[in-house]
């Protein structure tokens, strides 16, 4: 049967949508299940504000009225203006291994680019660097981990047959949590913060959290104007992610530091691996999912880093020593076993070398493709 692509236009074409991957993975014991109930504010344009700063469109295929694909495309505009590019993207494929349906998918979001005047297109990626990006290209042995995508190996093939190449990879790397925290982060930890008279916050509760949140991203948008895909945040995004991660980050795993005239210069932000409770509660937090969730996050041995970030004018001074020092403490004490570094981009030398220097090895490795076209 031919393939049939549908714009996503009614609440129960989105709910096909959101369950589509659940079918498609339902042989894949690595694949982890997102939350549904964040599935559902994500693609509502009335409560994911990045939607206003950004065009996106849904799309289904069918094929003998079954659905067997889907896929998003958006445009980035003020990404775009900012980095003066005419550049769009696809986000949230997922197919069977079906080069027709995959050409089908892609070719409907260019043909939707060209209309608007874009000159090429990159994906997966989403509407910013935080959303889930590339396909994985390495480590499909390994567990999955919350806030990435966990890919088939067919999809490598399909972007191949599609015609689209590498636009650049992340890296994930994995590391042990020592036993013994090695001497020469204690010696920069002391020498950093006595000789600055910085100061350190970490904290017990997400009501002691919730002030700290919006000063955070306020330092990511300074930060992060250099970093592949970043734009920056308006205070109604930043809202958007404060509620997203306050909701469950464990506090314990939050490193601040400000200045001595009480500015915020540097950050780091962990957590306990979830994606163990979140397969078992099939995504779903009600009646009991939450609880397989906590319970979880309770038992896992696994932490994940998500966000970092330390102002320009502090950078090579000790601070990045100091905030991993106080990490690596509170996983010891939690007992956690090892570290999942999350994305780190492939050109990123400098905290590719901190983990290594750490004994971080790179497990999984991502790409995000690109496809520019002819004039």
């Amino acid at each position: 049967m031919q393939v049939y692509i549908k714009e996503v236009t009614s609440k129960a074409d989105l709910k096909l949508f959101i369950y589509l991957p659940e079918k498609i993975h339902a042989s894949h014991n690595n694949w982890v299940p997102p939350l549904y109930f964040d599935e559902w504010d994500f693609y509502n344009p009335a409560k994911n504000r990045f939607f206003s700063d950004c065009d996106a469109i849904l799309l289904l295929a069918f094929r003998d009225n079954e659905p067997c694909g889907r896929i998003m495309g958006i445009i980035n505009h003020k990404y775009n203006s900012v980095h003066n590019e005419k550049t769009g993207r696809f986000f949230a494929l997922e197919c069977y291994n079906d080069p027709e349906v995959a050409v089908a998918l892609t070719s409907r979001i260019e043909e939707w680019c060209l209309q608007k005047g874009m000159r090429k297109v990159i994906g997966p990626f989403g509407f910013s660097d935080k959303d889930p990006q590339g396909f994985m290209i390495e480590g499909f042995e390994l567990p999955a981990i919350i806030a990435t995508n966990y890919s088939l190996p067919y999809m490598i093939n399909l972007m191949d047959h599609c015609g689209y190449t590498k636009e650049i990879d992340c890296v994930d790397y994995q590391l042990p949590v020592p036993k013994t925290i090695p001497d020469f982060y204690k010696t920069i930890y002391n020498r950093t913060l006595e000789t600055n008279n910085f100061r350190l916050d970490e904290y017990e509760s997400r009501r002691q959290l919730r002030p700290v949140i919006r000063p955070v991203f306020e330092l990511i948008n300074k930060t992060y104007a250099h970093i592949f895909g970043f734009s920056e945040l308006t205070p109604k995004e930043i809202d958007y992610f404060a509620n997203r991660y306050l909701a469950i980050i464990n506090p314990r795993f939050v490193k601040v530091i400000y200045n001595d005239q009480g500015d915020l210069i540097a950050f780091a932000l962990a957590m306990p691996e979830l994606s163990d409770g979140i397969r078992k509660a099939r995504g779903k937090l009600l009646p009991f999912g939450f609880i397989r969730i906590l319970w979880a996050s309770r038992r896992t041995k696994l932490l994940t880093m998500l966000l970092g970030a330390i102002r320009s004018d502090y950078r090579n001074n000790g601070l990045d020593a100091v905030l991993g020092l106080k990490i690596l403490e509170s996983a010891q004490r939690m007992n956690f076993e090892s570290i999942d570094s999350h994305l780190v981009l492939e050109n990123n030398t400098k905290m590719r070398a901190e983990y290594e220097k750490l004994g971080g090895i790179v497990g999984k490795r991502y790409r995000i493709f690109r496809k520019e076209f002819q004039k």
